[in-house]
């Protein structure tokens, strides 16, 4: 068993060195709705079975995952190579068959950078309807895609990990990229995470999370949760220019992945598209997703995460109320 060590140095240095400079932009590696559409066709497949913790089709989707790692050249930062195991309890009593072996799936873009990014997304579903909470009035033996929830986030995850470790620059923060497991039977894995994280998680700089990116309302637009974590977000979000209409919430907690690290007082950020009548349904397929669309979402998100790497490791504000 080895847990990755993640080097520190001081960030004086990285001011000195100019390493808060602007960073420049590869257009080659931005985000591209072909590449977006194709995760979502593989993970929301009916052969991954609706990715229901502990089944083969969301093994499958792991080692999805962890082959796009490679790719982009992420380092195995898990407990196990990419893996970080923990046993998820699929029923609130324990019967037979109620724990179920879990893995969040953990690459890292290592910069030799005092602070780190944390980049998360859930890649589980409701699998043929006998976990978590489906919409369909008599859900067993339904097979649940889970395209917007939450292959479209996954997607999200991927492309901006190929961004990063594909845009010629060496960034003054390290990124961890996390898939969470679990996430629809109670944020399993990102608590397990927080709790057993693999670095110290004072040294993070702030945490996005993106879920259900994929169904872009032109009317709505996307809404970024967090913005109250902060009190440096708003100077972060000043220069952005955004090819989507965008609204931002300022609650921290949330009913995703992100409301685990705000428990630990990390700034996040929580991107949503917002629910639509496919949600929790096994109607969420991926011919619905606007890829188009979420790769302006994702476009936008590496704008904020530039702007917030020229800054110092962000101050949490608890957010009231």
């Amino acid at each position: 068993m080895t847990t990755r060590t993640i080097a520190l140095i001081s960030p004086v240095l990285f001011f000195l060195t100019g390493g808060f400079q602007v960073l420049a932009q590869d257009v080659s590696v931005r985000p591209d709705a072909t590449i977006i559409q194709q995760h979502i066709n593989i993970l929301a497949a009916d052969k991954m079975k609706g990715r229901g913790t502990g089944s083969k089709g969301l093994k499958k989707a792991a080692r999805y995952i962890e082959r796009q790692y490679r790719k982009y050249g992420l380092s195995p930062a898990g407990t196990r190579k990419y893996k970080q195991p923990f046993i998820a309890r699929v029923r609130k009593v324990t019967v037979k068959d109620s724990l179920r072996k879990a893995n969040n799936i953990i690459g890292l873009l290592d910069n030799r950078a005092p602070y780190t990014i944390v980049i998360g997304a859930h890649y589980d579903h409701l699998g043929t309807g006998q976990q978590g909470s489906s919409k369909h009035p008599e859900p067993e033996g339904h097979i649940h895609n889970g395209a917007d929830d939450n292959a479209s986030g996954v997607a999200g995850l991927l492309e901006l990990a190929r961004y990063f470790s594909g845009n010629g620059e060496t960034e003054p923060y390290n990124f961890l990229f996390i898939a969470f497991s679990a996430e629809e039977l109670g944020l399993l894995g990102s608590k397990y995470f927080v709790e057993h994280s693999v670095l110290p998680v004072e040294n993070i700089h702030f945490m996005l999370n993106m879920d259900m990116i994929g169904r872009y309302d032109p009317q709505r637009g996307i809404g970024i949760g967090g913005y109250g974590t902060s009190s440096d977000w708003p100077s972060v979000f000043e220069d952005v220019q955004a090819g989507v209409k965008f609204f931002t919430d300022d609650a921290g907690s949330g009913g995703s992945d992100h409301g685990s690290f705000y428990a630990k007082q990390v700034p996040v950020l929580f991107f949503h598209t917002g629910g639509h009548p496919d949600y929790h349904m096994p109607s969420d397929d991926a011919d619905k997703i606007n890829a188009e669309a979420e790769a302006k979402i994702i476009d936008l998100e590496i704008q904020i995460i530039e702007n917030a790497m020229k800054k110092e490791k962000l101050p949490f504000t608890e957010v009231k109320g």
